[in-house]
Order: structure tokens, then sequence, then C-alpha cells
């Protein structure tokens, strides 16, 4: 009669194998070229580890039975303490199992960099020299996705489309949060950041229809945060865009900032026309008028600052501004930063009690550790830089 913990096992196993035939391995199983050489190094490196992990369980196994206490066969000599060959065996494996996953890792790093350009269709057929590339700008949203097609001048929200065997250029961005593209069966992952710009590369070789999500946690929406994505022949796909075409209304900076608001469970959305720039600005931070632009910020720092003007650019600095304002319970202040143990109300301009601010120590220790020098007299009192004020252009992308 089986034991309770015979079982215990038996039932173990059988519910792993129940649970593994309902699950899609897609990952083990992928329909792009990058992720199929991922799915190849996740195979070779779990291989060269397990020339390692299997003898050693065996041979964990083999010692307790063979060296049993009931085993009176069984060599005794505990005055044994070394062997030569037993150590090179020990440490040789061990040293070159490294040394091939190093290598692994070091040819892999540099050949499936999200930002290197495909130089094959697949394992059989290198990229043709007279192919253009599928350009797909991507903006992370809350809880969403947006895709730019700028060479058809459409845009989907939580939906996209590839034709097979064409490249595929990424560019990925975010609204408010950091986040994580990915689509299992086309590449890895790859992150989003507000204010930078991510790149992936990646092809698509069989049709279907496949699984895109966020990686990333990002809030409160962010399990319902997935979309479609088709992998279609050249005639689908030129089907698919006239019919977003056809079925879609425009966005524009108006549409797009209705769009950015937070919102769950988003259904498919179709975009016919695109305002000429939008992801640029998306990227640089001033969709909404009177924001001055990423880049325009990066110039006047690479200009020296905007001096002591620049105080006249705060509110176009303000990037993200959603919560200001708001109140919580009871119409009290939203939570906000406060020094600690004060009793001050949350974003007071109040200083802390009992804290001085700015004590004198402090700048006179400045002063010190600049050698007491002033910087010169028209970089105190001259006017700032002219393209602090121009409003005409910091609100363009």
């Amino acid at each position: 009669m089986p034991t309770p913990l015979k079982l215990a096992g038996r039932s173990a196993a059988l519910l792993s194998t129940l649970a593994l035939a309902g699950c899609d391995m897609v990952v083990m199983s992928p329909s792009g070229d990058i992720a199929a050489q991922q799915r190849d190094l996740i195979v070779v490196s779990t291989i060269l580890m397990l020339i390692i992990i299997v003898p050693v369980l065996f041979l964990t196994l083999f010692f307790a039975w063979r060296y049993r206490q009931s085993n009176t066969s069984a060599k005794y000599d505990p005055e044994w303490h070394h062997s030569t060959g037993l150590e090179v065996v020990i440490w040789s494996a061990p040293l070159a199992i490294i040394i091939a996953l190093g290598a692994v890792t070091w040819i892999s790093t540099h050949k499936l960099d999200p930002y290197r350009p495909l130089d094959r269709i697949d394992a059989d057929r290198p990229v043709p020299a007279d192919i253009k590339p599928l350009t797909v700008e991507v903006v992370a949203l809350d809880w969403k996705w947006l895709f730019f097609y700028p060479d058809y001048g459409i845009a989907t929200v939580n939906e996209m489309a590839a034709p097979v065997d064409v490249p595929i250029n990424f560019k990925l961005t975010a609204s408010s949060v950091m986040n994580s593209f990915y689509v299992p069966a086309l590449a890895g992952m790859i992150y989003t950041m507000p204010g930078m710009q991510t790149r992936l590369h990646a092809v698509i070789n069989k049709k279907g229809e496949y699984e895109g999500l966020s990686s990333n946690y990002s809030g409160d929406g962010f399990s319902h945060m997935r979309f479609k994505f088709h992998g279609l022949d050249q005639g689908g796909f030129d089907q698919w865009v006239a019919r977003v075409k056809s079925n879609g209304t425009m966005l524009n900076r108006d549409a797009y900032l209705k769009l950015e608001k937070p919102s769950t469970k988003e259904p498919v959305r179709y975009f016919s026309n695109v305002e000429d720039g939008l992801f640029e600005a998306v990227l640089n931070m001033c969709v909404r008028p009177g924001q001055m632009c990423m880049r325009d910020m990066m110039h006047i720092d690479m200009m020296g600052g905007g001096g002591v003007e620049s105080h006249e650019n705060r509110a176009k600095l303000e990037h993200d501004n959603r919560h200001a304002g708001e109140t919580g319970q009871a119409g009290e202040a939203a939570p906000g930063a406060t020094f600690p143990a004060t009793g001050n109300p949350s974003k007071s301009e109040e200083p802390a009690e009992g804290i001085d601010q700015k004590p004198q120590s402090m700048n006179h220790d400045m002063h010190n550790m600049h050698g007491d020098q002033k910087p010169p007299a028209e970089s105190r009192d001259g006017p700032a830089p002219a393209q602090l004020n121009n409003s005409g252009t910091t609100a363009q992308p």
C-alpha cells in the first residue's frame, strides 16, 4: 500500500502535468528570429549548467547509498584527505563550464543587442538589400499602448500589425512612469521611459495573432495593459492599414491629451490621421501648450544654463502636475513631502520648525569652498538666453 508521502508526490506530479498541458510555451516556441535566438541561448545555457548539476545530484545520491551505515563492504578510511586526480576533475569541469557560458554570453550580448539592426531574416536568409524596414513608434500610456506608423500616417491603440519577414524598427518611449514592452513570440522585452527613447529591432517569421503585454509593474491597471500583435502577409498588412484609415479618426494634441489620461481595459482604437510631430512632442514631453521641450531644456543646459532669469521657466518645466492641488478624504490636502516630525502641512512653503534651512555655517563653508570668488557681473545680472522666453518655439516639438 502506498505511503502518504508517495501519494502526495504522485499527486503533485499529476497536477504539474495537467497544469503544463494548458500552458502556451511561447517563449520556447517563438515565431520571430530574435526570439528564436534568445530561446536557443536559454537552451544552450541550461544544457551547459546541467552538465554539472546532473552529475552532482547523481553522485550525492550515490554516495549516500554507497557509504550508508549498513554497507559493511564499503571502504572506511577516516585518514583520507586529498586526491590530486579528484581535485582536477572537481575544479576543471566547472571552470570549463564558466568559460563556455562567458563566451556564449559575450557573443549573444552583442549579437542580440536590441539597438543593433538586423542582419538576417532567419537562420537561412540574410536581410535583402532592397527591403525597407517597418518603423513603429510606441508610447506606453496609463494603462494602454499607443502605436504610430509614421510611414503610413496612422496610429492605433492596443493593436499592432506587421508583415511577415520584414524587419521592424521600434522606437519606444512612455508618457509617465517606466514600463516594459514585450511580445514573447517576437523578441525580448525592452524598457520605455518618459523623456527617453529606446530602440528594438525584430522580425516576425510566421503569420498569426500574438500576445503583447507590459512586463514591468506600473500601477493599478498594469494587469490589463495588453495588446494584440498580428503577423500578416504583405496583402493582409495592406488591408489592415486600409481598415485603419477607413475606420479611424484624427489624432492631434487635444485627442492625445484625452487619451493620455489613466484608463483600464481600453478597447482597440484606430486613428486614420496623425498630427505632424506628435510622437516627437510626446518624446520631448511638450505636448501640452506652454511646455518646454526636453531638447530645448538640454540645449539651454549645454549653453551654460539660464542664469538668474531662469525662474521664469518654472511653469514651462512642470511636466507631470496631474495631481497638484488634489484633495484627499474630508477635503484634506493630498499627501506630500514634509520635513520629518515638524507638524507642518504637506506641500507647505513654511520652513520646518526648529530647522534652519540656510545655516550661516553652510554659507560660510560654501564661500570657502569656492575661494570667495564671485561670478562676473555679466553672468549675474545679464539677461537669460533668448530661447528661454521664446514661447513661440518651445511649445513646438
